[in-house]
């Protein structure tokens, strides 16, 4: 039996370690492509702890190929993959990790996981509360994450390959419009009372343009073009829950436009910037200043700030006027309306799709605009009218 290595103070050397003349060790071994590869170090203790990442890396590569990773680190390789994703998006991705880290589903392995095992965990899901939207968001990473895996020969086929609704009821409240009725309680309502006033024009200019609200949250002063009168919507301000601050692009590319000032969205902007707290040193985020909307400390208003506004807002009203209800409003809830208003006032779906952003006339027509029974009645009434007048 040949005399096993050692270092020039007598420790065992393992296999593929060895120590040079000049006292440096190195490490040699074979990386996932059959190549030759070595790693230095001028202390044993610390190239041993390189040896051990290394191994590491060399089992997770094969444990992958053979499908023995665990859903949860199936998921943590794919979100590792995606680079430059949005803050929103980011911390989507922790949601479904997080909650794949509670449930025993996370820590089976890919391998053996069945369409029927996916779908169990789906009603799983359902059964212990979480909504339609939340599965729908959960199964919107673990899907892509299983569908790498199927790519790369990993597995035989996508377990979460099956249309959602044949395993739980789409129970989702679908987004609403305001009638022009509820428009008009409301906005007299915010208009009228002492405190809620100062919030008007900022409604006015939310439910005038459609914007969304973090696109509204990101106009600075050079974005208000009042002798053309139009608004330069070309970004969004975003604020992440540790208090930073940054600039991200519109949600799609076409999210980039101008949108008309009506004189009322004129009016209520013009009332924003006379209103304007003077501060000292302007806030500078990812090279843009002047944001139009400032809290109380002087600081950029984030879409926090307006939904609590309209949270705060709708709850005095229910206590002042319990007997004429409104449903629940939000900025999101005045886009719906405004797109809805736009539609039944004839715009045609093109200039529509322009004026929201939208990335497609789909969700222009699919997501957005409410018809009602009053609006086909009167169009109805127009196209016959129009027939015997003829």
């Amino acid at each position: 039996m040949s005399e096993r290595r050692k270092d020039h103070k007598g420790r065992i050397l393992k296999t593929g370690e060895s120590q040079r003349k000049d006292l440096i060790y190195q490490y040699r071994y074979t990386d996932v492509r059959g190549k030759r590869q070595t790693i230095y170090s001028s202390d044993l203790q610390e190239l041993r702890e390189k040896e051990k990442e290394i191994q590491r890396q060399l089992d997770d590569g094969i444990d992958y190929a053979a499908g023995k990773v665990t859903v949860i680190q199936l998921l943590e390789r794919y979100i590792s993959l995606k680079q430059g994703v949005r803050y929103n998006t980011k911390v989507g991705y922790n949601f479904v990790l997080n909650l794949a880290k509670k449930e025993d589903f996370g820590y089976r392995q890919i391998k053996d996981i069945k369409v029927s095992d996916a779908q169990q965990w789906i009603m799983k899901l359902h059964n212990d509360g979480k909504g339609y939207s939340t599965i729908t968001s959960v199964r919107g990473v673990v899907k892509p994450a299983f569908q790498m895996a199927y790519c790369e020969d990993i597995i035989r086929r996508n377990p979460f390959d099956f249309k959602l609704t044949d395993i739980v009821p789409n129970d989702s409240k679908k987004r609403i419009a305001l009638t022009e009725e509820q428009q008009t309680l409301w906005m007299d309502f915010i208009r009228q009372d002492s405190t809620c006033s100062k919030y008007y024009d900022e409604f006015v200019v939310l439910l005038g343009t459609g914007m969304r609200v973090s696109e509204f949250c990101g106009l600075t002063k050079s974005d208000l073009d009042f002798i053309n009168r139009k608004i330069r919507v070309d970004k969004q301000l975003v604020r992440e829950r540790g208090g930073k601050y940054y600039v991200e692009k519109t949600k799609t590319e076409c999210g980039c436009r101008y949108i008309p000032m009506t004189e009322e969205v004129y009016q209520s902007l013009s009332n924003i910037l006379d209103r304007r707290k003077r501060v000292k040193i302007e806030t500078v985020v990812d090279g843009y200043s002047g944001f139009l909307l400032l809290d109380k400390d002087g600081k950029p208003k984030v879409a926090l700030h307006i939904e609590h506004e309209m949270l705060w807002a709708r709850n005095k009203y229910q206590k002042l006027y319990p007997d004429k209800p409104l449903p629940n409003i939000t900025p999101h809830v005045f886009r719906h309306t405004f797109c809805t208003n736009m539609a039944n006032a004839g715009m045609d779906i093109k200039t529509l799709q322009y004026v929201m952003g939208h990335s497609g006339v789909g969700v222009t027509l699919n997501v957005y605009t409410h018809a009602s029974y009053d609006r086909a009645a009167e169009q109805m009434a127009k196209i016959l009218e129009f027939k015997k007048s003829g």
